[in-house]
């Protein structure tokens, strides 16, 4: 199983094992770190943002559309913001470093 980093907005290091084939938004939840998912990872809205540390952004598959336009909502938004919940865990994912924004907006229920 790859070893995610998560980065939490306080600063902490977070390294935990994910299952090929879940999402970003659901590992971090399953180790207790503070990522909402309001639409249950539908990518209906931002409230997964995550931003992939630089070194591995480019191997990632780029985001669609959709996700694009829910990024475009996100706060803190970066060049490497993504939705956690469209990032699918895979081999050769050992590593990935991931950053927790310092907030969210939550449009569902603005």
């Amino acid at each position: 199983m790859p070893t995610i980093v998560f980065i939490d907005s306080g600063g902490a290091r977070h390294e935990v094992e994910a299952k090929i084939g879940e999402n970003l938004m659901t590992v971090g939840r399953e180790h207790g770190l503070d990522i909402e998912g309001a639409c249950e990872g539908v990518a209906a809205c931002s409230t997964c943002h995550l931003i992939v540390d630089e070194d591995w952004f480019a191997r990632l598959a780029p985001a669609d559309e959709d996700e694009q336009d829910m990024l475009d909502l996100a706060m803190s938004l970066s060049r490497t913001s993504r939705l956690g919940c469209q990032i699918e865990v895979r081999d050769g994912m050992d590593g990935l470093v991931v950053r927790l924004p310092r907030e969210i907006r939550n449009m569902m229920f603005d």
